[in-house]
């Protein structure tokens, strides 16, 4: 994919007027108008989907003669057909139609660029896009937004403008994180949404199943094709007891972490249940989902409960409160005897609060275990920054909880001993505090006040305190601590809790010292005991909106003019991938076979080079350059296997698409966990690769890789993952008889010697069809050519 400069082909052509009458049905967002209750304030026109909901789920119940879990209802109520559709957990591939789609603004440039590609005048479910990844962590809010908005302005006109040429809502950079924004303003019980990043779960706080998913799967979405998900196994948790004291919910999503890891919850949907629940604010709820990416689940889920009616009534939302309520016992709860996969009880009661990490988010330690945890394993004691806040813990309540254990601190003239960041998660909650002088707290808590953006969380922090290599502790109230993802320093040791403990954390200063049991000497000499923090749930003078950051479409976008330069170093229009040519891939050169753990981010690493997120070429320069080489344990330095010398990752491929070699990368467990970031399967695309083999994928990736006409495939035995050598050529043979559920063949040749191996793989028969045109939206294309 280069320069895109014949857009409108005659093809293109033939799609936009095939979209035209594929749109009569535009904004059906699965909602029957006779609600008549508002989807949104944003959305006037478009209704609660409650009673056609109702009636898919009669449909299906009918035919499955059994009772359903929450997540099941939700599911399967937003069926395209719910009268025909197979329906099998782990096995069945739903065609789905979801309520609406969101995009950040990393993820947004890609995905708007494949809209505008497939030819079509508008999107065709209530979108919005965020802006949220873009603003780096350097002063402090206002003038990290102020440059922000200056050095990001081509990337935020290209979003504003193909947003309201396309029907797509525009949230200004500032507004906030894009699930903070989205439980605010949009998520709703029952709700079914897709989002173009991992932690899109947080809705589940709300009530709604939102699942993370690649650009691709949003223009599906957007262009009105029926979204595909494999269905889902259901992992039940069970919540006994009550949360009190210094444990807090996301205690809760930290324990699951530790007791399934980081797969644990792959291909399956995390549902809460048990009189716990009603313990948990809606907040922390929403936490608990969000985090929930962490295990690889597909989303979490919360059954619709008074602590959402609460949080809606509070956000100005009361007339959907009161119309999901009457949904309650049929939609929006589970089915007494609704039988799960898997079943875990959590006590809260007993719960201890924990930290995670370091380098992931499954390496659990009770906070009494800690201190002794630490020294064993020989992580720095010493923490040099301690952050609160993110997508993951910026609500009210959080920040009030936080506010008490530092005027409790000041009480006794102590302060935060090391750098401690408070990044808001929206414009409304950033107004909320600083009118009730929480804001105020943190600050002469010695605390700093960044943008209302993913910041220091997704690597966008120039940090200065350390140099790159230098072994240091952090501690962070956010999702996710791999490798060098704060802060690009592969030494810093990231360890991942609640904002309460890090903000006890950051008063004593070590990782040796626990808020229960230990105590902290004031200025006066006396020792003492930090109170169990507090916050209301809820603010008491209602929540104030701050500055109005959203800007809507217009009604017709027609006029509206969409420019990409093309010599611009940060967006690249698109143009489409080769078609396969019906041919088996033979003798491929295998450009890095990677040791380990291989998340999105050693793919495609963000922090700085998000700039190059709307520039397919641009971007692909950063591809695997954070994945250890097996044959070296190096990063981004393998062996040509043409010419034997020795480069980066990215160079390598780029030489050997010169010259026509396909090529294979082999990869370990779980490959691609973590971000939805498609950059992760485009860039491999666009380099050359044909295939991706591995032990196992994470469900998004695998997805991605599908999109853009990889080949993600399987060892059918594990230990054949030691056959392949750097040196290997591959072959995949068998292709013109790829079928759904049928082993592909395989030959590894090193050294003479060949290996003849099974790969497995998860496509579908429309999935193949996708491989066969190139990519998913090469098959868009061609179908609605042949309409």
């Amino acid at each position: 994919m280069v320069q895109y400069s014949r857009l409108l082909s005659v093809q293109a052509r033939k799609v936009a007027r095939y979209a035209v009458d594929v749109q009569e049905r535009q904004f059906h967002a699965s909602c029957a108008a006779a609600s008549k209750v508002a989807l949104s304030k944003f959305d006037q026109n478009v209704y609660l989907p409650y009673e056609k909901l109702q009636k898919n789920l009669e449909v299906v119940k009918k035919r499955l003669g059994r009772p359903l879990t929450l997540s099941e209802k939700v599911l399967y109520s937003h069926l395209d057909d719910p009268a025909n559709q197979d329906i099998e957990r782990g096995v069945s591939y739903l065609r789905l139609r979801p309520d609406r789609v969101a995009m950040q603004d990393a993820t947004a440039q890609m995905a708007m660029l494949q809209f505008i590609s497939s030819g079509l005048k508008r999107v065709a479910v209530p979108s919005t896009i965020h802006c949220d990844h873009l603003i780096e962590a350097q002063i402090g809010g206002e003038k990290d937004l102020a440059r922000a908005k200056d050095i990001n302005s081509e990337v935020y006109k290209f979003l504003s403008t193909a947003g309201a040429k396309y029907g797509v809502g525009f949230w200004k950079p500032g507004s906030g994180i894009i699930h903070q924004i989205i439980l605010e303003n949009y998520a709703f019980p029952g709700l079914l949404m897709i989002g173009t990043d991992s932690h899109t779960p947080n809705g589940g706080g709300l009530g709604g199943l939102c699942i993370g998913v690649g650009g691709a799967d949003a223009v599906d979405v957007m262009a009105n094709i029926p979204w595909e998900l494999k269905c889902p196994n259901v992992i039940g948790v069970k919540l006994t007891g009550k949360i009190s004291g210094w444990t807090s919910p996301k205690d809760v999503i930290l324990k699951v972490a530790d007791i399934l890891t980081v797969k644990g919850g792959t291909g399956a949907i995390v549902e809460y249940m048990g009189n716990g629940v009603d313990s948990i604010s809606c907040t922390g709820m929403a936490t608990i989902c969000n985090m929930g990416a962490e295990i690889g689940a597909t989303t979490s889920i919360f059954p619709f409960n008074k602590r959402m009616a609460d949080y809606l009534a509070s956000t100005g939302r009361s007339a959907i409160a009161a119309e999901a309520g009457k949904y309650q016992g049929s939609v929006l709860t589970a089915d007494s005897g609704a039988k799960y996969d898997q079943v875990i009880e959590i006590n809260l009661d007993t719960l201890e609060p924990h930290i995670n990490g370091p380098f992931t988010p499954d390496l659990a330690h009770p906070i009494s275990k800690l201190g002794a945890n630490a020294k064993k394993n020989g992580y720095p004691m010493d923490i040099r920054v301690g952050l609160i806040g993110s997508c993951t813990n910026s609500s009210y309540e959080d920040m009030g909880r936080c506010a008490s254990i530092a005027k409790n601190a000041m009480k006794h003239g102590l302060k935060s001993k090391i750098p401690f960041n408070v990044t808001p998660g929206s414009e409304q909650i950033r107004a909320t505090i600083e009118r009730d002088g929480i804001a105020k707290t943190f600050k002469e808590f010695g605390g700093t006040v960044l943008a209302n953006a993913c910041g220091p969380c997704i690597g966008q922090w120039d940090r200065k305190d350390v140099k790159k290599g230098e072994k240091n502790t952090i501690v962070t109230s956010y999702n996710r601590n791999f490798t060098g993802r704060n802060d690009a320093n592969p030494a810093t040791h990231c360890f991942v809790t609640s904002p309460e403990l890090v903000t006890a954390l950051s008063i004593a200063g070590t990782l040796n010292f626990n808020p229960l049991t230990d105590e902290l000497t004031g200025t006066d000499g006396k020792k003492f005991k930090l109170d169990s923090p507090y916050g209301d749930e809820l603010p008491q003078k209602g929540f104030d909106p701050g500055m109005d950051t959203y800007e809507a479409p217009p009604s017709d976008g027609t006029s509206v003019k969409v420019d990409v330069d093309p010599k611009s170093q940060r967006l690249q229009l698109l143009e489409p991938f080769d078609v396969w040519n019906g041919k088996d891939l033979t003798e491929m050169t295998v450009l890095i076979k990677v040791k380990g753990k291989c998340t999105t981010d050693h793919i495609s690493a963000a922090g700085p080079w998000l700039k190059y997120r709307g520039h397919l070429d641009n971007i692909s320069n950063n591809m695997f350059i954070g994945a250890t080489n097996i044959e070296n344990n190096e990063m981004n330095k393998i062996k040509n296997q043409v010419t034997g010398e020795w480069a980066g990752v990215p160079d390598v491929a780029r030489f050997y698409k010169s010259k026509g070699i396909n090529w294979v990368a082999v990869g370990d467990e779980n490959y691609g966990e973590g971000s939805s970031r498609e950059h992760a399967a485009l860039e491999p695309r666009h380099l050359g690769a044909r295939a991706i083999i591995t032990k196992s994928f994470a469900r998004i990736h695998e997805t991605n890789l599908k999109k853009q006409g990889l080949l993600p495939l399987t060892f059918a035995n594990p230990a054949d993952y030691d056959k392949v050598q750097p040196t290997s050529k591959i072959s995949i043979l068998g292709l013109n008889n790829f079928a759904p559920g049928k082993q592909l063949d395989c030959e590894i040749k090193t050294d003479g010697k060949v290996h003849k191996i099974k790969l497995n793989h998860s496509f579908n028969q429309q999935q193949i069809e996708w491989f066969k045109a190139g990519s998913a939206l090469n098959r868009m294309k061609q179908i609605a050519a042949n309409k």
